[in-house]
């Protein structure tokens, strides 16, 4: 059974409505969470591409891109979820994983359990809520894995 089923989230997936890009995040995460998440990334088999501005280079380990110098241009990891399902990291700051899918790539079903699944891979990894907010809404999620039940849960309905 899945987690969400598409008929129950749809109009909350319809990128005219909530915006493309929703906003995925790990709150309270620590240096040692970022380390996992690239650890968890490097050993799934997933597709990934580490970028700092124009240059790809090795994936690095969490302390060295989250002590970057101040001013230093923001680098990106994006994970091919399925050949045309990406999800794009921003190691903006060590308390928080954020990251962006394209809602455009997740309609339907079977694209909606590949996300799930994901969810559910990084939040069993560090034993946190992973949450997704609609595009510019931090802080209102419509969606999130739940450690305590082990399920990616509907939220929007409790704000």
């Amino acid at each position: 059974m899945p987690d969400l089923l598409w008929d129950d989230v749809a109009d909350w997936f319809d990128p005219e409505e909530t915006g493309p890009l929703p906003d995925l995040r790990v709150p309270g995460a620590s240096t040692a969470d970022w380390q996992a998440v690239l650890d968890l990334v490097r050993d799934s088999g997933l597709r990934y591409c580490y970028e700092e501005g124009d240059a790809v280079l090795p994936l690095p380990r969490a302390a060295a891109v989250l002590s970057r110098p101040a001013g230093a241009e923001c680098p990106n990891l994006s994970v091919w979820l399925a050949p045309d399902i990406v999800a794009i990291f921003r190691f903006y700051a060590d308390e928080e994983i954020d990251f962006d899918v394209d809602l455009r790539e997740l309609q339907g079903q079977e694209r909606l359990d590949v996300l799930c699944g994901f969810l559910r891979s990084i939040g069993r990894r560090l034993d946190k809520p992973v949450l997704m907010d609609p595009e510019g809404g931090h802080g209102h999620p419509m969606l999130g894995y739940d450690p305590a039940t082990d399920r990616v849960l509907f939220l929007a309905d409790s704000d």
